[in-house]
C-alpha cells in the first residue's frame, strides 16, 4: 500500500442520517435470522476446538485486512488469545508478510454475519473487541450497510467487552455513537492519539495528513 496519497471520504450526508433510529430500533427489535452457511458452521467448530484448547481470554479483531493489526494486538494482549476475521481471502493470502511469529494469535478467512450469531449462541465473551476502518459506506443510500446501521448491529453488542472503532470518517463513528446510546450504551469519540499505526490503513491514512478517530465503549458481557 503506498503512502501518502489516500483520498478524504467523500458523503452527500452532512450529518447523522437521518433514518439511523428507526433502522436501529427495527434491528434490536427483530433479530436477524439468515440460516448459516455449511463453511460457516464448519469454521466455527473449528475455531471453537481452538479457543477451548487454550483456554486464555478471547481478543476479536473483525474486519481485520491483511491481519497486521492482529499481530499487533497479539502484541498489545499478551494475556489473551486474539481473532482476526475477515471475508476476503485475498487479504487474508497476505499475512504471512505480516506475520511477526507470535504464537497467541491466528487470521481466518471467514463471513461476519454468520460468525458474530454463532459467537453470541454459544455464549462467547471477549474481553475487548476491535473493528478498525470498515468500509465507510459513505453515500446515504448505504446507511445499511454500515455496521451501525446494519442487522448486526446487536451481535456486536451482544458480544460485549471493550469496544473500538476506528475510522478517518468521523461521521461514521459519530453515527455509531448514537447507535449505540439509542440501545442504551455510552460511547467517547475522540481524535485517535498519536501511536504506532496498528493498521496499513491507519498508516496510510496518517501520512497523507488525514485526522483519525476513535470510538470506545464498555458494553456488558452477557456469555
Amino acid at each position: 500500500m503506498s503512502s501518502g496519497d489516500s483520498r478524504v471520504i467523500q458523503s452527500n450526508q452532512t450529518g447523522i442520517h437521518d433514518n439511523l433510529l428507526a433502522t436501529v430500533r427495527r434491528h434490536l427489535k427483530h433479530p436477524f435470522q439468515a440460516p448459516y452457511a455449511e463453511h460457516s458452521l464448519a469454521l466455527f467448530e473449528e475455531l471453537k476446538a481452538w479457543r477451548e484448547a487454550d483456554g486464555r481470554p478471547l481478543v476479536l479483531d473483525s474486519c481485520c485486512g491483511v491481519g497486521e493489526s492482529t499481530a499487533n494486538l497479539a502484541r498489545m494482549h499478551p494475556e489473551a488469545l486474539v481473532l482476526g476475521l475477515d471475508k476476503s481471502a485475498a487479504r487474508i493470502s497476505k499475512h504471512d508478510s505480516y506475520n511477526s511469529g507470535l504464537e497467541n494469535y491466528r487470521v481466518a478467512r471467514g463471513n461476519l454475519n454468520d460468525l458474530w450469531r454463532l459467537m453470541v449462541e454459544d455464549g462467547w465473551a471477549p474481553t475487548h473487541h476491535y473493528i478498525l476502518y470498515p468500509n465507510p459506506w459513505p453515500k446515504s443510500s448505504h446507511l445499511q450497510r454500515r455496521w451501525h446501521g446494519g442487522p448486526l448491529f446487536p451481535s456486536i453488542l451482544a458480544l460485549g467487552g471493550q469496544l473500538e472503532l476506528r475510522s478517518n470518517w468521523q461521521l461514521y463513528l459519530e453515527e455509531f455513537s448514537a447507535a449505540l446510546a439509542e440501545a442504551g450504551h455510552r460511547g467517547t469519540c475522540e481524535p485517535l492519539p498519536e501511536a504506532p499505526p496498528l493498521t496499513p490503513f491507519e498508516r496510510k491514512y496518517g501520512q497523507s495528513g488525514q485526522a483519525l478517530f476513535r470510538l470506545r465503549c464498555r458494553l456488558p458481557t452477557s456469555g
